[in-house]
This record gives structure tokens, sequence and C-alpha cells, in this order.
């Protein structure tokens, strides 16, 4: 299982005092860019092949300004063009359940503006990492 570390920054919150519920989408886009930079594919390559098709981010307790977050993704389902993937975001000190979102990604040609087949190495990663890890 892939996880990113986060604090939360002042601005990330709201005047409420606790994060705001746009930043928590921030936090799970930052988790998947380090996710596929494990992967092998990086934004600043020039040949970046995903695309985000849908994010849903269920909010399950409050973050504050300072705590350390630990965001967590996994592979949940793997199609011929696109896979989801799920993510846990808890509070580092305590494991408090802050949060959890689901993402799925399309694989596109940027050039031609169309979705892709997966190509099969990337498809065998994320079956070798979707059979290995469980959030």
């Amino acid at each position: 299982m892939h996880e990113a570390r986060m604090r939360v920054r002042f601005c990330e919150t709201d005047a409420l005092g606790h994060v705001n519920n746009t930043s928590y989408f921030i936090y799970l886009e930052d988790a998947r860019v380090q996710f596929f930079e494990a992967l092998g594919y990086s934004m600043s390559s020039g040949d970046w092949p995903f695309i985000l098709a849908r994010a849903t981010c269920d909010f399950r307790g409050q973050a504050y300004f300072n705590e350390h977050l630990i965001i967590k993704t996994a592979v949940r389902k793997i199609g011929s063009k696109s896979f989801t993937v799920l993510h846990e975001i808890t509070e580092q000190e305590t494991g408090r359940l802050i949060a959890e979102g689901e993402a799925v990604i399309v694989t596109f040609n940027f050039k031609t503006q169309a979705t892709e087949v997966m190509p099969e190495h990337l498809k065998e990663q994320l079956k070798r990492i979707a059979a290995e890890i469980k959030i």
C-alpha cells in the first residue's frame, strides 16, 4: 500500500477551525501523484498517460491545523482503459479515520484527446498491487 504524509497547513482550514472540505481533494490528488511516481510515471516527463474521471470523498472525522495526516492509496478495480484507487486519510498520532476517497483513473492520450487501452505492463503492476494491498 502506498502511503503519503502531509501536515495540515493553516490555509487549509476554515472559519470553523477544521480542514475545509475542498482541501481533502488536494490531499488525495497529491497522494495519487506520489502513487503514480512510485509506479514510475512522472508528470514532468511529457508523456503522462492518466486523466481523472471521477473523485469522491466521504468525510468521517475532522482534521485540524498542524496535524499530520497519512493518506493510504490502494488499487480496487482494474478495467481495460481505467482503474479505481481507494484512499484512506488518518491522523498520524492517533490513527483516527478522517476521510475515505475513491478515484477512477483513465489511461488517456493527450495528443489525440482520446482514451487508450491500458498498457499491459501497467495492468500487471496494478494487479500485483491490488493482490498485495488492502485498505
